[in-house]
Formats: structure tokens, sequence, C-alpha cells
């Protein structure tokens, strides 16, 4: 019993060992640096994303992969973006990117971004990010731009990472190198500001210059009033000593106010210089305006206007081509009506030579039996037009006095019928007025005489039928 129990045991703890097993390997754990994405079936949605735990993988009903975290960075050149003045500017920028870990956004990763390579992933960011900095550029003026950088990066943040998080995507940092335009408005800013700066502090020292000369001056001046007011009180009897004392004061005037004259004339040079470099400034930026402003002006007038130029010669090269088409279709359509018509020509020829060739046959290859055979098919249309000449003739009266003279036992009334049917022309000088000739074995005879002709002709073509059995008489006994 117990050589029996034995394997049994061994068996089950090699199974119990084979599921711990299978249960440690199926248990996957998530690092801080990636996301584990389940897919199959995972009881609601396509997938089910963790970052930083760890779950239990069901053998055969659900799978793993991972998604890094890493960020990649981006190195975006964008060129010739096209500002809201029209302006076209040169944005070289790098974004750095990364998979985001927000639970709705990590969906959509799974979604769309599970299996690609980073390079794939790198790429697809980059065209989001170059149209989102277009449409950023379009919406914003040159000196705003420029000037509030801020404002700048932070538009261009929020509409790139709106973008980003549709691919599961997640905007880490911004940074703006440098920013060119390609008609310098950029840089006459740039020198605006630079002279206007430098005419700033140019001024500002002149005027300290100024206010440290009027200070001396007055310093001068209160010492020469002081020393003044000791001498005269020390030494009021030395009069001689007052007047040189005057005299060299009066001397010593003259050369400071000659000093504050050069002084002054200079600070004005000075103010003058400033100012010219101010105009020099402002004349550039006028330029530049004006530049600006012909280009505006080149893309509201004269690019619409070319635009019409070659609406109007498409649409003429349009109707030519129509009128093209319409007049080969004509010619075509005169082409196939003539080519039918020949063909139908050559169609009843074809037949009235089928049907002439009958006629000889039937009449044993006779030319003669044929011409008769025709003649006497159309006799009645020969008699029936006859007829017809006297048909329409109107006679609005006719009156006749008959005294019973005619010739033989016929009235004259009967004369003047006869006579009058006598007028219809006889069928050889028919033939004559249409400019034919009957056959010589014809000419001389009566209608009543070619119809017989021709019927002989017929009898004579028609085959002989042999009599049947049933018709072959019984002999009389």
């Amino acid at each position: 019993m117990s050589e029996f129990l034995l394997p049994v045991f061994a068996l089950a703890a090699l199974f119990v060992f084979v599921i711990l097993v299978t249960f440690f390997r199926r248990y996957k754990r998530c690092p801080s640096d990636r996301i584990l994405v389940i897919y199959g079936k995972v009881g609601g949605g396509s997938a089910r994303c963790i970052h930083g735990g760890a779950a239990f993988i069901w053998p055969v009903f659900q799978n793993y992969e991972f998604l890094d975290l890493t960020p990649s960075s981006i190195e975006v050149m964008l060129s010739n973006a096209l500002s809201r003045q029209n302006i076209r500017v040169d944005v070289p920028s790098r974004f750095t990117i990364g998979i985001s870990t927000e639970p709705g956004v990590m969906n959509n990763a799974a979604e769309r971004l599970l299996g690609l390579s980073q390079q794939h992933i790198h790429d697809l960011a980059k065209d989001i990010i170059f149209g989102q900095l277009r449409l950023v550029v379009a919406t914003m003026d040159i000196e705003e731009i420029n000037s509030n950088r801020d404002k700048f990066l932070a538009n261009v943040a929020s509409n790139v990472e709106a973008e980003l998080k549709k691919i599961g995507l997640k905007l880490i940092n911004v940074n703006v190198t440098d920013i060119k335009d390609e008609s310098g408005y950029i840089e006459a800013l740039g020198k605006e500001a630079a002279a206007k700066a430098i005419n700033d502090a140019k001024k500002s020292v002149a005027e300290k210059d100024r206010d440290g000369a009027i200070g001396e001056a007055n310093a001068h001046q209160d010492q020469r009033v002081q020393v003044a007011d000791a001498n005269a009180r020390a030494v009021e009897g030395e009069n001689t000593a007052k007047i040189k004392v005057a005299q060299s004061d009066a001397f010593r005037n003259e050369k400071e106010a000659e000093a504050l004259k050069i002084s002054t004339a200079a600070e004005k040079v000075q103010s003058a210089k400033a100012l010219e470099e101010a105009y020099a400034a402002e004349q550039v930026a006028e330029n530049a305006r004006a530049t600006r402003d012909m280009a505006a002006q080149t893309a509201d007038i004269v690019v619409p206007a070319e635009i019409d130029k070659q609406r109007v010669e498409i649409a003429a090269e349009a109707e030519a081509e129509m009128i093209r088409r319409k007049a080969k279709g004509e010619a075509d359509a005169i082409l196939f009506k003539k080519q039918a018509e020949a063909q139908g020509m050559l169609e009843i020829l074809t037949k009235q030579a089928e049907g002439l060739r009958q006629i000889v046959n039937a009449a044993g290859n006779n030319s003669k039996d044929a011409v008769l055979l025709l003649v006497a098919d159309k006799l009645p249309e020969l008699v029936k037009l006859q007829t017809e000449a006297i048909k329409n003739i109107k006679i609005d009266k006719i009156t006749v006095w008959d005294g019973g003279n005619g010739e033989g036992d016929k009235t004259s009334t009967a004369n003047f019928i006869s006579g009058l049917y006598k007028s219809v022309p006889p069928l050889q000088e028919m033939f004559n007025m249409a400019g034919m000739d009957l056959p010589e074995y014809l000419k001389g005879k009566s209608q009543e005489e070619i119809k017989s002709m021709a019927e002989e002709v017929k009898k004579k073509s028609e085959p002989t039928a042999k009599p049947s059995p049933s018709q072959k008489k019984k002999p009389n006994n």
C-alpha cells in the first residue's frame, strides 16, 4: 500500500510545484520607469495600465507588455512660419516629451503607442509639434513673440500638450533658442531698442555733468562771496588790494564763463548727436515698417490678382478644350453618318445586283429574257403612270354638240374621248423621254405583246413539276 501511495504523493507534489512556479512567473511587477499594459480579457476597456505596482497575468486569457517612460528630446527647426502680420519667421526650439502616467492618458498610450519603436513615437510627436507650433505663431504678432516669451511658451505648451495627450504623451519642457525673420524685422526692433538705451544713457550722463558744473559754480560763488566779505571786514583800508582782488576775480570769472560756455556747447553737441542717432534708428524702423506694409499690400492685391489671372487662363483653356472636343465629336458624327450612308448604299447596290443576278439566272442566263421579265414586272406601274398623265388635267367645262356625224358607228363624243386617251404617250416614247431606249426586239411591240412574251419566258424559267404517284392515271380495265 505504501509503495502505491508514494508515486501519488510525488505526482501531487510535482503538480503543486508546477502551479507555484507558474503563478510566480505570471505575477509581474512594474518598475518605476515603465508602464505595465495588460491586454486581453481585462474586464472592461481595451487594456489595463499599471504604474508602480504589480498584477497577476492569467495564462491564455491575458498577456502583457511594457511602455518605456524614458523622456525623449525632439529638436524642431521650424522655418518660414507665417505670423499674424504675414511675416515669415524661424523658430528653432527643443521639446522634451515622454509617455504620460495619468490614468486616462495611459490608456491612450496603450491603445496608440503599444508596440511602436522609440523612433516611430519620436517622428509622430514631431509631426504634431510642428503643426501646433505653426498654429501658435500664426495667432501672434512678431513683437509679441519676441518680447513676451512667457506668453508664447505658454501658448505653445497648451496647444502641444493638448494634442500629445490624445496619443498618450506628455510635454515635459519647451526651450526656444532664438527667433529670426527673413525680413529682418526682429533685428530692426533690437537695434531700435539698443539705440534708445544708448541715447538715454548719454542723456543721463550729460545731465549729471551739467548738475556737477552748476554745483561747482555755486560753490565757487559762495566761496568768493564769503572770502570777499571776510576780506572786506578784515582789510577795510586796503582798497588797492581790494581793487587787485576785484580785478583778479573779474579775470577769473571771465575764464570761468568761457569754460562754462565750452562745457555747455559740448553738452549741446552731445545732445544733438544723440538726437541724430535716435532719428537714424527711427528711420530704420520706419523703413522696416514700410517694407512690411509693402509685403502686406503685395499679399492682399498682387497675389489675388495673379490668382484671378490664372483662373481666367484655366477657364479659357477649359473652354477651348471643350470647343475642340465638341468639334471633334461633330466631325466624328459626320464621318460615322457618311460611313453609314455609304454602307447602306453599298448594301442596296449589293442586294440589287444579287436580285438582277437571280433574275438573269431565272431567265436561263439570257439577257433579253431577263429584260422582258423586268419590263413585265413594271408594266402595271408604267400603265398607271400613263393614265396619270391625263388624270390631273383640269377642265372647268366641256360643251359637246353632237350631230351624229361620227366616223363609222361612233358618235363625235365617243371619238373625242378616244382621241383624248390616245394622246397618252406609248411605252417607247416614255423611254425616249426618260433618256433610255427599248431593246430592238421590243420596239414596235404593244404592251399586251410584251406581257405575253414575258409570260412565256417566265413559264420556261419555272421548273417542271413531276406528277406525284397519286396523280398518275390508273389503267382502264
